[in-house]
């Protein structure tokens, strides 16, 4: 690749760049159990994920048919105090991802994450995966006050990253429209939470980390 398309490649974390589900199914599920109620498979869990641990909470509750504002207040605290417990009993990077991601910095592209997950949670897992010297800089739901679909977080990205053309590579709504909200060009995953990657309106779909330097070697600038 003579000339780069892209300066900065950008990252969701869950459900894009790390196969979370395991772990955040067992923390909803803990919180569930302490007030009776059963568990979510991590299939359907998956379909929660998105606008943060309290949101994802919510959903599971509304999901039993035993919601009301103040069990969300009682049980998210419970469920977080679990999940700083538990953030990589299971949690891996997707296959290739970190094949990938070495060979764009060896390309001169540099690497960012912008999560709609708290700050608490994501660089303790960064951490113990061994994967923050990657990145020029980690945004978080509650970094800039913000989080997506709202385009001040990738704005945060590209800024703290030097600036420049960048991709927002996610798996949801809230990262394909935070990223067009942003002016930024966005791929797809298929693999990760949500089964919709194609309804999702993203520049491209990236069906296995294998394929994403050869489709940005590719891009159409």
């Amino acid at each position: 690749m003579t000339q780069n398309a892209f300066d900065i490649v950008g990252f969701d974390l869950d459900g894009t760049l790390v196969d979370s589900s395991i772990d955040l199914a067992n923390a909803v599920n803990h919180a569930l159990s302490t007030i009776g109620l059963p568990p979510h498979s991590v299939d359907e869990i998956k379909r929660y994920v998105g606008k943060g641990t309290r949101v994802m909470l919510a959903r599971a509750m509304k999901a039993s048919g035993d919601y009301s504002d103040e069990r969300l207040d009682a049980l998210t605290p419970v469920l977080m105090d679990y999940y700083d417990r538990h953030l990589c009993d299971h949690t891996l990077p997707y296959p290739g991802a970190l094949e990938a991601m070495e060979t764009l910095r060896a390309r001169g592209m540099r690497l960012a994450i912008c999560t709609n997950k708290f700050e608490r949670f994501t660089f303790p897992m960064i951490e113990q995966l061994g994967i923050g010297d990657l990145f020029e800089t980690i945004i978080c739901g509650d970094t800039v006050g913000k989080a997506k679909p709202k385009p001040e977080p990738l704005h945060a990205m590209v800024e703290r990253s030097g600036g420049g053309n960048c991709v927002f590579l996610g798996d949801t709504s809230n990262d394909i429209d935070g990223a067009r909200n942003a002016g930024i060009a966005s791929i797809a995953v298929s693999f990760g939470f949500v089964d919709a990657s194609a309804e999702l309106g993203a520049d491209a779909i990236l069906d296995h980390f294998d394929n994403l330097v050869p489709m940005l070697e590719n891009w159409l600038c």
